[in-house]
């Protein structure tokens, strides 16, 4: 999302005002800055049955009905337990205009969290020209797949970023960062993803009757954290163009599909 975005939630969190970082809130704020458009919350169980946090959570996605243009980002966000703010890292995909004859996915994995480091050759300093690490990846990739993003401890601080294609079983590591060691946990049990146009992050007034239609799928999380039972609730729309852009969310056992826009 917009440097907007972080900023505000850096801001939010300076004056101790006890908010999530959720998307809701940072746009009921400064609704004209970015343009998401979709929240989507998720829960991995009782907090104080993970006191240190969690060391893994993976996060469906599904991108079938989506068209192969660039615009959208669809992601989930996570945040830590004891981390100074901002204390969010988002991972998710965003679709690609087809190349050589493939269609591709544009995998992100980033922190927010300043003093965040990287020696990951699909990473580099600074999150939205913020603090913080961004990793990106095109990966060759079937659109009909369903593609597990996976946020795992892998030594000491170091989190590592992993897209799966649960079909063929390929794993792509997106990148990996380093979060400063000043006592920062594991994974908090709940955040809210987003589906963002970013296009529109530009600070100009668009028409909500331009947005291109999309659809995505967000599956249930998962982890191997002892005990948890996570849960999706449903997408939800927020923001300037709410109630004008053909929102629709529905969902099964497995997770929620939303899809959204005009044209």
């Amino acid at each position: 999302m917009s440097i907007f975005l972080a900023a505000i939630c850096a801001a939010i969190w300076t004056t101790s005002i006890m908010l999530k970082f959720s998307p809701l809130t940072i746009i009921s704020l400064f609704p004209l800055y970015t343009w998401a458009l979709v929240g989507i919350s998720w829960n991995s169980g009782n907090i104080t049955t993970f006191p240190i946090g969690l060391r893994d959570i993976t996060f469906p996605f599904n991108i079938a009905n989506a068209t192969h243009v660039s615009g959208y980002y669809y992601a989930q966000q996570f945040a830590f337990v004891n981390a100074l703010a901002p204390s969010i890292g988002y991972i998710g995909i965003q679709s690609r205009p087809d190349r050589n004859g493939k269609s591709i996915i544009h995998a992100v994995f980033s922190s927010f969290i300043a003093g965040t480091t990287t020696t990951d050759a699909n990473c580099h300093l600074s999150a939205d020209v913020g603090p913080g690490v961004s990793c990106t990846v095109d990966v060759p990739s079937d659109y009909s797949h369903t593609y597990n993003m996976v946020v795992e401890n892998t030594a000491g601080t170091t989190w590592t970023g992993i897209m799966v294609d649960t079909v063929t079983g390929s794993k792509t590591q997106v990148g990996s960062w380093a979060l400063p060691s000043r006592g920062i946990g594991g994974i908090k049990s709940s955040q809210v993803g987003f589906i963002e146009y970013y296009p529109w992050n530009d600070g100009m007034n668009h028409s909500c009757d331009t947005l291109p239609k999309t659809s995505v799928f967000f599956g249930v999380p998962t982890t191997t954290a002892f005990g948890a039972i996570p849960t999706l609730l449903n997408g939800y729309e927020y923001g300037n163009c709410a109630g004008e852009v053909n929102f629709v969310s529905s969902r099964s056992q497995a997770g929620v599909l939303i899809s959204i826009g005009v044209v």
